[in-house]
């Protein structure tokens, strides 16, 4: 079941069109990954589904049903450009932005203290944000999002400003935050970030969507015939044995172990099975995958036109 679903969405704005016929489906429970690079239109997107503004054409269904102002409520949207008000202190505030999402004093507090110990700033309660680093008002942030438990949950570039042991944190509570029931669109340009948590990509360049499904999906769609072979015996007797049906890309032989490994490019007319026989008939075959791209390589080839 789909709980979000863009269905022919155009936004303009005076002569510039930001997005152009954009459907897509988000799957619920998923951590759905919005690429595209700067200017695409991702922003205008999360804008048009947390209703900040409208569609000029095309509508977008929220959990069943046309996305209504109350529905809000049940979203939480964190926002590439950080808000907090500097001079009143991080506990007050977070609890005037609970109390905005429709939580009372007593349970925004209860609640704010659980995640002020899960992430290890309990002694920020009283301090003024002016006080905070970016990192540390990010981790603020983030908790006003999630506090009020939205089914939905939008985060553009929530890593931004992290070091690596607090981004590897906020990556596990989204991750948690998921298997807890609660839907993710992550909008980002860290590729290896969509590989480690993203079940479905949406790319979007030039106000159009050129590329949705599923991350192993798109991984394989977009895969070059590029297989990797570890083995044991001669290098020239295989490199002999695969010619008529590969080129050989490079070969490595690690210092630690008596095995081999040689990248081939199969050619079109050739057939993984012949490739694999051919092998095993010449040296001793360890393993024989395919090495798929990066969603790196993909970005970059599908915005550059080379897909």
């Amino acid at each position: 079941m789909d709980i979000l679903q863009i269905e022919n969405v155009t936004k303009r704005y005076s002569a510039h069109t930001a997005l152009d016929n954009v459907s897509l489906s988000v799957p619920q429970g998923s951590i759905y990954g919005l690429l595209g690079p700067n200017g695409a239109g991702k922003t205008t997107l999360i804008r048009v589904i947390t209703r900040i503004t409208l569609p000029d054409e095309g509508r977008v269904v929220f959990d069943g049903h046309a996305i209504a102002d109350d529905d809000i409520y049940r979203i939480g949207y964190l926002p590439e450009e950080r808000g907090l008000y500097k001079k009143m202190k991080v506990g007050e505030q977070a609890v005037f932005f609970a109390r905005l999402k429709g939580l009372s004093r007593k349970e925004a507090v209860a609640r704010l203290k659980e995640w002020f110990v899960r992430f290890g700033i309990e002694d920020w309660w009283n301090r003024k944000v002016e006080d905070l680093s970016k990192g540390m008002a990010q981790k603020v942030q983030f908790i006003t999002t999630v506090l009020h438990k939205p089914k939905l949950l939008i985060f553009d570039e929530p890593f931004s400003g992290f070091d690596p042991i607090n981004a590897n944190l906020l990556k596990q509570e989204i991750l948690r935050l998921r298997d807890e029931g609660a839907t993710v669109i992550f909008s980002t340009h860290n590729m290896s970030s969509v590989e480690e948590i993203c079940d479905h990509i949406t790319l979007i360049d030039k106000s159009h969507n050129i590329l949705s499904g599923s991350v192993d999906e798109v991984r394989r769609r977009f895969g070059r015939n590029i297989f990797e072979v570890t083995y044991g015996g001669e290098a020239a007797a295989l490199a002999a044995a695969v010619e008529p049906m590969a080129d050989i890309l490079g070969e490595t032989e690690p210092a630690d172990t008596p095995y081999r490994t040689m990248r081939l490019r199969l050619k079109p007319e050739a057939t993984v099975r012949e490739t694999v026989t051919a092998v095993n008939e010449t040296v001793e075959l360890r393993s024989f995958g395919e090495v798929m791209p990066s969603m790196n390589e993909i970005f970059i080839r599908a915005v550059e036109g080379t897909l």
